[in-house]
């Protein structure tokens, strides 16, 4: 009986080293958007394109070395809907002062830099 042959991702390939990075945060607990921002700048970094790759095809490079190599990211397929905006972002909580005012917080300048002087040359 033949032994199956396991198709291992390309060490070379930008897309198989963003699924690496972006399957492994994910299954050690981080949420969709810090695991794509770092595979997403693994795979700008690594390509060798002339042309920056963008988001929509970085999400794609992840998704074909997932499925061309599911044994080697056991478990990664029910991250990748993330990559297509299955996965909404957490709202953005504020914060609202102990005095329970909802109105705008002045910020302290300790050097008392007005409007005008920010662009004073």
């Amino acid at each position: 009986m033949p032994i199956a042959q396991v198709n291992q991702p390309d060490p070379n390939d930008p897309g198989s080293k963003g699924a690496e990075v972006y399957c492994f945060m994910r299954k050690a607990g981080n949420n969709h958007e810090v695991s794509w921002t770092a595979a997403y700048a693994l795979i700008k970094r690594q390509s060798a394109s002339l042309f920056k790759t963008s988001p929509e095809h970085g999400a794609v490079m992840i998704t074909e070395a997932v499925v061309k190599s599911p044994d080697a990211f056991p478990d990664c397929g029910r991250f990748l809907g993330a990559l297509f905006g299955s996965e909404k972002p957490a709202p953005l909580t504020t914060d609202i002062p102990a005095s329970g005012s909802t109105g705008p917080v002045a910020i302290p300048s300790s050097r008392g830099t007005t409007r005008n002087d920010r662009y004073s040359f």
